[in-house]
C-alpha cells in the first residue's frame, strides 16, 4: 500500500524531496559513470574524482531509497504462510510486533551510523579531501527519514485495519 496519499503535507513534501534527490542522484551516477568510462575508452584517462563522487552518491541513494520504499510500502513481505496458519487477530498482533521490531532496528541503525560517522569525520578521501564521515552519514540520515515514514505508516495501520491479502488481488486494502 502506498502511504504517501495519506501523509500530511510536511511528510508529503519530505517524500517528494527524497524522490527528487534520488532522481538527481541517479542521473548524476549514470552520467558520471558513462562519461568516465567513455573517457577511459576513447581518451585513455579517467576522472579520479568521479569515482569518489559516484561512491558517495551510490551510498546516499541506497539509504534514501530505503526511506522512499518505506513511504510507498514497497518493502518485500512474505505473508502467505502467516495468512494460512495464523488467525486474523494474531496476524494484527504479529504485524504490530514486526513494526515495533523494525522501528527498534531503525533506531539502532541511526545510533550506529551516527557513531561511525562521528568517528570517521576527521579522515579525508584521497582525491577530493571530503570527510569520510560524510559518506557514513548517509546511514543515520536515511534511516532517520525511514523511521519518520515508518512511524507514520505504523500509526496509520493501527487506525485503519487491513483486509487480508487473500480477499484482494493487489495485496490488501484498508477497511476505511
Amino acid at each position: 500500500m502506498d502511504y504517501r496519499e495519506h501523509y500530511p503535507a510536511v511528510l508529503r513534501w519530505l517524500s517528494h524531496l527524497v524522490d527528487l534527490c534520488l532522481a538527481l542522484g541517479g542521473f548524476a551516477i549514470v552520467t558520471l559513470v558513462f562519461c568516465n568510462a567513455s573517457l577511459r575508452g576513447f581518451a585513455g584517462f579517467d576522472l579520479a574524482w568521479s569515482l569518489e563522487v559516484t561512491s558517495f552518491l551510490l551510498l546516499w541513494s541506497t539509504f534514501l531509497g530505503c526511506s522512499a520504499a518505506i513511504a510507498r510500502g514497497a518493502h518485500m513481505r512474505v505473508t502467505e504462510v502467516v495468512e494460512k496458519l495464523v488467525p486474523l487477530t494474531g496476524q494484527r498482533i504479529l504485524s504490530v510486533a514486526i513494526d515495533v521490531i523494525i522501528a527498534i532496528l531503525l533506531i539502532c541503525l541511526i545510533y550506529t551510523g551516527y557513531n561511525i560517522s562521528v568517528h570517521t569525520w576527521a579522515q579525508k578521501t584521497t582525491v577530493l579531501y571530503w570527510p569520510v564521515g560524510l559518506l557514513y552519514a548517509s546511514m543515520p540520515a536515511g534511516m532517520t527519514v525511514s523511521l519518520i515514514f515508518h512511524l507514520y505508516n505504523m500509526a496509520y495501520d493501527l487506525k485503519n485495519p487491513v483486509v487480508p491479502h487473500a480477499t484482494h488481488s493487489d495485496g490488501g486494502e484498508a477497511l476505511s
